[in-house]
């Protein structure tokens, strides 16, 4: 799209936290007539390791167009010298919606709903803010949508371990679960804790789909068949829980796809046309 000052501004590299990658861009559009405003938050991909808000520029431009106001928000990365876990980084989204709405305030739009959303780790994320942390978001989350974020961290559903009542009965699959668990949740998970279950509370909490109840958000949601980097197995929890609380959802099943969603054209499309359905059924300008 054509981006000028006829659709909106870009404040960027703003500061909501203390760490380095503590920082957001927000999108505001050029009409300051209305009384409120709608704020979708994007959260970038990049495995929990890398990206930026800069590579979701085009989006975000996009939902400024529509009378959105938009931000791309940052999270600290997991990298040799820093060791960012996933509740970090939910830590950190949490922190930075108060202060995107102060500084929306300031610049003259008042934010009374918001969507939130994100790709892969940002889906994640994303996923998380709408399930575990709406409740106490400063301004109320209407809806989530996201593409290929894993909802689960249970590991023995990454790691291939045999699905059975007790996955970790062998030594070699508790030490290979216990590593995973570990890294993903920033908590010693031992041996003794993965053959016990007591791992089991620090995994739920980063995995979105255990903090889905009834009163969850509206949720669209796009996976890929052919999915190497975040199993499709691990939506199977996500469905159920989804189903068994009555959330209103879509779930699009890209068949012919991997993790970039790439061979689904038809499937890519309607995710496109349900984004602008959602918004304008749960968040309308």
């Amino acid at each position: 799209m054509d981006w000028n000052e006829s659709v909106g501004t870009i404040y960027p590299d703003l500061v909501y936290g203390e760490e380095e990658l503590n920082n957001y861009d927000l999108y505001v559009p050029a009409d300051q007539t209305k009384d409120s405003y709608g704020l979708v938050v994007y959260l970038h991909a990049g495995g929990f390791t890398g990206g930026d808000k800069s590579d979701d520029a085009e989006m975000l431009k996009y939902f400024t167009s529509k009378g959105y106001v938009a931000a791309g928000v940052n999270y600290s990365l997991r990298t040799d010298e820093i060791k960012a876990n996933l509740y970090r980084m939910s830590q950190e989204i949490k922190q930075s919606i108060p202060v995107i709405q102060e500084k929306a305030a300031e610049l003259g739009y008042h934010l009374d709903q918001m969507a939130i959303s994100g790709g892969s780790a940002g889906g994640t994320l994303a996923l998380l803010y709408a399930y575990r942390d709406a409740d106490t978001s400063p301004i109320p989350v209407k809806m989530v949508f996201e593409g290929v974020g894993p909802p689960s961290f249970e590991p023995s559903l990454w790691l291939g371990i045999d699905d059975s009542d007790n996955p970790y009965e062998s030594n070699d699959a508790a030490e290979a679960g216990a590593g995973f668990a570990s890294i993903m949740t920033g908590e010693d998970i031992t041996v003794d804790m993965m053959k016990n279950g007591e791992y089991k509370k620090y995994v739920d909490e980063i995995s979105p789909y255990t903090h889905i109840t009834r009163n969850s958000v509206p949720t669209l949601a796009a996976y890929g068949t052919y999915d190497k980097v975040v199993p499709f197995g691990l939506t199977r929890n996500f469905l159920k829980a989804l189903e068994d609380n009555h959330v209103p959802h879509d779930f699009i099943e890209f068949k012919r796809s991997g993790h970039g969603l790439q061979n689904d054209r038809k499937e890519a499309k309607l995710y496109a046309t349900k984004i602008n359905e959602y918004l304008d059924q749960y968040m309308p300008n």
